[in-house]
Parts: structure tokens; C-alpha cells; sequence
């Protein structure tokens, strides 16, 4: 069994040597095949998309064959990322990197607003500063297609079991995680982890207390008290503000319906829509700004999560559409129409959920 050398198989990324064939695995797939095809011809005739099939797989052999390395696709991903900022962006700014040892292993817990932009911008801004890129986290309620762990684990993804049902199990999976995060940044790599499960949707950054007792079950199992095993993790708190999110409309109506229906079905492709447009959508500004290391001694996950908290909302960089969200009116019109503009795109009853996603960080401004 191989599962007794490498206790972190199931899901850690992928290393070097198994790169290869998972590029293969996923040029052969025929979902992730038709998914490019629909994305790029999606007003074609379906005889048209049955021609390009091979086409493209061959495209992609040829293309990706030369990515043989994690380091080799990270480059590629960088390519890829400078374009959609260049063109969804109004520029992305950093902070708090220079406080940062270019050397030293830290585990970044940050709010969460966008699947997958958030971590492309942490390490983004990692690899612009000299620094080592992370493994992020990703919950596996994201990979129910194969191509879609396929994808994830090529670019250092590591998978959080959600889905375990039963005590036994959950354990199991929290125990692994918690194993995997300590061993990764005793090997010299990053990590990137969201605050709480999913997405912030109505611009509430707070951290979940669950997560950061997860990070001790290692500590606990080599009896370390959780304040000592918390300052060996160097957790560093990161803020991700986006001017303009993308999904913010699709995150309204989802909080309105959960609050009138008392329940939101989402549709089978819907995260995949949210990560899409993500990535194309007009993001206005960004900012990244990363806090300080977490030194002082916490004794439980109820202490820790507000200093987490406490930095996240104070390093938010606030923009003036949220200012006006917030009830100031000293900005400028364009900024009032560009509200406005997004408010008729809303059922009346679903307004409210759009304004609060954006007055939010003020009012959680220390």
C-alpha cells in the first residue's frame, strides 16, 4: 500500500513526477474537453464542437507538454494571471510584505471573497516579492468533477474533506489536514486557508473558531499546549479587498432567497459560474494587505480568531463605494451611479443584501 509511506496521498497537490500524467489524465478527459469547448464556442453549432474536440486535445498536448514541474506551471499560471489583471483590474496593490522573511514558512489565514482569486492574489504578490508561492486549501465541495481535482491538485492544491459524514471519519480527515498543514510548513511551504468555510458573501469577515482548533489537533496529539503550537504555525492574517466583486449580484439574490425561502438550491454548474466569473468579471482596485505574525500566546481558538479579526478588518482597504454603502454620501457621482447601476440589476427585496455586502467593512472597521 502506498498509503503507509505518504499518510497525505489522498490530498495533498501533485509533486514533479506526477505531473505528467495527470496533464494526460485531464487532455483525455472528455468533461474538461466539452467545458473549453463551450466556454470558447459557445454560439457554435454542436457539429462544430465534435470537429474541435481533437483539435484542441491536441492543442493542449502540445502546449502543456512542456510543463513537467510545479514550478514550470506556477510560471504558467503567472502568464495567465498577468493578463486577466492587466484586464479585469485597475491594479493591484500589496502591503505588509516587506515585514515578511522571504526564507520562513507562514500559514496565511485570510478572509475569503472570491474561490478562486483570492489565493492567485496572495500568491500573486508572494512570487512578486521574492517570496515562495502557497498550497491552498480547497474544500472538495468544489471538485465533484475529476478534471476539477485534476486541475486543483497541478496547481498546488491541497484538499479539505467536507463532505466526511460520521464522527470516525471527520476526525480522521481533521487529523490528516491538521497533519498535513504542520508538515508542509515544517518543510518550508506556505499555505494559504480561508477564515471560514465559504465565501463572505455578505462582506462579514470573521474567522471561524473551528478552523483554528483544526490547526491544533497535530499539537494535540504530540501534546503541545494550543498557545505554543499556534506561535509555531506563524500565522499571518491577510486582508483581500476587491473595489468591485464580480459576483456580487449572484451573492444577493443567494442571501435574499436563503432569507425569505429559508433555502437556496444552487445549480449544478453554479460554482463554476462564481469561479468563472470571478476570474473575468471587472474587479475595479484590489488590495492584498498582509498583517502581522501572530506572536502572543492565545489560549483558546476564541482568542485567536479575534486577533485575526481585529487585523483583517483594520488592513481592509476601504473604497469609496463602501463609504457610500455605509451611508457617507461625500463621494463622487460616478461612484452613486455605479451603486445605483447594480441595485436595478436587483429585485427590490434582494437591495438591502448588495448595499450591507459593501458597508460591511466599514462598520467592522476597529
Amino acid at each position: 500500500m502506498t498509503t503507509n509511506t505518504d499518510p497525505f496521498i489522498e490530498i495533498r497537490p501533485y509533486n514533479d513526477e506526477e505531473i505528467p500524467a495527470a496533464i494526460d489524465r485531464l487532455v483525455n478527459d472528455e468533461e474538461f474537453i466539452s467545458a473549453i469547448l463551450q466556454h470558447r464556442f459557445s454560439n457554435h453549432a454542436g457539429w462544430f464542437k465534435t470537429l474541435m474536440s481533437p483539435v484542441v486535445k491536441i492543442y493542449l498536448k502540445m502546449k502543456w507538454s512542456k510543463l513537467n514541474s510545479v514550478e514550470a506551471i506556477q510560471l504558467e499560471v503567472k502568464k495567465y494571471l498577468d493578463q486577466t489583471l492587466k484586464s479585469t483590474t485597475q491594479g493591484v496593490s500589496y502591503s505588509g510584505l516587506d515585514k515578511l522573511d522571504t526564507q520562513q514558512a507562514y500559514l496565511f489565514v485570510s478572509n475569503h471573497r472570491d474561490i478562486a482569486m483570492d489565493p492567485a492574489l496572495v500568491n500573486y504578490g508572494l512570487f512578486k516579492n521574492g517570496h515562495k508561492t502557497v498550497r491552498i486549501a480547497i474544500g472538495d465541495n468544489l471538485l465533484k468533477k475529476p478534471c476539477a481535482t485534476e486541475l486543483m491538485k497541478l496547481n498546488k492544491s491541497f484538499i479539505v474533506k467536507r463532505s466526511a459524514k460520521g464522527p470516525r471519519e471527520m476526525m480522521k480527515a481533521l487529523g490528516t489536514l491538521s497533519g498535513y498543514i504542520k508538515h508542509s510548513l515544517e518543510t518550508g511551504h506556505s499555505i494559504w486557508i480561508a477564515q471560514k468555510e465559504g465565501r463572505a458573501k455578505d462582506g462579514n469577515d470573521f474567522t471561524d473558531p473551528a478552523i483554528l482548533k483544526m490547526f491544533h489537533v497535530e499539537g494535540r496529539k504530540q501534546k503541545i499546549s494550543f498557545a505554543e503550537y499556534i506561535k509555531s504555525l506563524k500565522i499571518v492574517p491577510v486582508s483581500i479587498s476587491y473595489e468591485n466583486d464580480p459576483c456580487d449580484i449572484a451573492k444577493a439574490i443567494e442571501l435574499h432567497a436563503k432569507e425569505s425561502a429559508g433555502s437556496y438550491e444552487k445549480g449544478e454548474f453554479e460554482d463554476i459560474e462564481s469561479i468563472i466569473q470571478g476570474i473575468v468579471g471587472d474587479k475595479g482596485r484590489v488590495h492584498v494587505a498582509f498583517g502581522d505574525v501572530i506572536e502572543q500566546d492565545f489560549e483558546t481558538p476564541e482568542e485567536l480568531a479575534q486577533e485575526i479579526d481585529r487585523q483583517v478588518h483594520a488592513n481592509y482597504k476601504l473604497f469609496p463605494i463602501n463609504e457610500l454603502a455605509a451611508g457617507n454620501e461625500q463621494v463622487d457621482d460616478q461612484v452613486k451611479a455605479t451603486l445605483a447601476e447594480k441595485l436595478n440589476l436587483l429585485p427590490k427585496d434582494a437591495q438591502p443584501y448588495l448595499v450591507a455586502s459593501y458597508a460591511n467593512p466599514v462598520k467592522n472597521r476597529p
